[in-house]
């Protein structure tokens, strides 16, 4: 079983925001707490232009099992510009699978042509499955912001992980 990773178009939306709304129950991968409808993505999708930003996606046999955004960190502010965070998200189905290995492997392989050299990832501390792949990619831990995340009275830490990914 091949798997091909493109860039996401439009029509992909509703598969990455079902993804995405797998993990939301998890309290592990994410601090939203309600789902998310399609159409409160849209804007969020056209600002990830390909140029820049994008939306990758991993497919099997045509179907969207995982996606990876690279997006701004600290937008606006042009010190800043060289600097992105990456999130990844893959479909309960297909964890386990290395999915979520390619995906970071190919974002870090583009940021030299975007132009990015450094990136960031917000991992809730207790998401050991994500720590775990940052550790794997050369990621260090560079940041703890103490029990910020409050999931139905119980609080969890958030870590910032960081990478120099092009020279």
């Amino acid at each position: 079983m091949s798997m091909l990773i493109r860039l996401a178009k439009i029509e992909d939306l509703v598969q990455i925001v079902e993804i995405y709304n797998q993990a939301i129950p998890s309290k592990k991968s994410t601090g939203d707490t309600v789902l998310l409808k399609i159409e409160e993505k849209i804007d969020w999708f056209n600002n990830h232009t390909p140029e820049k930003y994008p939306i990758y996606v991993a497919e099997i046999e045509e179907i969207i099992v995982g996606w990876i955004s690279i997006s701004p960190y600290r937008d606006g502010r042009g010190a800043f510009d060289h600097t992105a965070e990456v999130s990844y998200y893959v479909d309960n189905k297909h964890y386990r699978k290395g999915i979520a290995g390619k995906l970071l492997s190919y974002a870090m392989e583009q940021c030299l042509v975007l132009k990015i050299n450094t990136l960031t990832a917000y991992i809730m501390e207790h998401n050991t499955a994500s720590i775990r792949l940052m550790d794997k990619f050369g990621f260090e831990r560079w940041a703890l912001l103490p029990k910020i995340a409050n999931f139905e009275g119980k609080e969890f830490n958030h870590t910032i992980y960081g990478k120099r990914v092009v020279s």
